[in-house]
């Protein structure tokens, strides 16, 4: 295609519906420490790295900092258990279809995510790693989002500008880092109860919106984050030609990313699987 080089797609809640297996993981991870987990630590958590979401746990239950990396050790162990288990990675409804769409159209993709390299492989075991160029795990750069680094490596990887790309979120901190990186960020709120879905101003908002409400969802909380490029109800919105049209306008004058500067790291990539080192 023309203006569009390449698409990123953010991984939990959006490609594949993890959050039922992150959400039994956290219930566990709470009861440990004699706790409970409740949906406003959902709400916290929710499109962080385990890094960053570990500790707002820890804090909500009023524990101390010392219970963090024992915590974040249990939840990575207990999630990845769960990952393995026959028919626990779910395909969003669209995600796959959108992919041979990508792929037909000469498009390259990467999965870019928070989650680390043990939870990506049981997803792209199921997804099919073929489709991927490049796959960005958050064990594999040194800043995870809402930072823009792991979408400014996978740009880098590809060779392509970011200003030229499109990023695919669910979260509002995962849809930051792909405005922060100078993508084309396109929102699909995977729990939208958990956004102020009214304060944004993205285009395809209101029709968002509208399905959302059809669907007797109240939206809530935290607000639309600033400079989407659309905010839609489902991946089956979503099209090459639309996501062409939105990188088109940009163009001209170039939008430079937030931090050019950041390193590859321990990506690994190349079509089809290949060059896994």
């Amino acid at each position: 295609m023309g203006s569009l080089a390449a698409v990123f797609f953010d991984m939990d809640g959006l490609l594949v519906d993890t959050e039922p297996i992150w959400t039994i993981a956290e219930h566990e991870a709470a009861a440990r420490l004699g706790g409970e987990f409740t949906p406003a630590m959902k709400r916290a958590m929710i499109g962080h790295g385990i890094d960053t979401a570990v500790p707002l746990m820890v804090s909500m239950l009023g524990l101390p900092a010392s219970d963090v990396a024992p915590t974040a050790e249990f939840l990575l162990r207990r999630s990845a258990e769960l990952f393995r288990e026959p028919g626990a990675i779910v395909p969003q409804p669209g995600a796959v279809e959108l992919l041979v769409a990508l792929r037909a159209a000469g498009v390259p993709t990467a999965l870019v995510s928070s989650s680390f390299r043990d939870l990506m492989e049981p997803v792209l075991h199921v997804i099919g790693d073929e489709f991927f160029a490049v796959t960005v795990a958050g064990d594999e750069v040194t800043r995870r989002k809402p930072d823009p680094e792991p979408y400014l490596t996978a740009a880098r990887v590809l060779g392509v500008d970011p200003v030229r790309c499109v990023v695919l979120e669910d979260s509002p901190s995962g849809a930051r880092a792909g405005v922060a990186a100078g993508c084309a960020t396109i929102m699909i709120p995977s729990m939208p109860d958990l956004l102020d879905l009214a304060a944004s101003g993205a285009s395809g908002a209101s029709g968002a919106l509208e399905a959302l409400e059809a669907s007797g969802v109240a939206a809530r909380g935290e607000p639309v984050p600033a400079g989407l490029a659309a905010l839609l109800a489902s991946l089956h919105d979503v099209t090459p030609d639309l996501m062409e049209s939105l990188t088109t306008p940009r163009l001209s004058p170039p939008l430079r990313p937030s931090r050019p500067g950041c390193e590859v790291g321990g990506v690994r990539h190349g079509f089809g699987g290949e060059d896994r080192a």
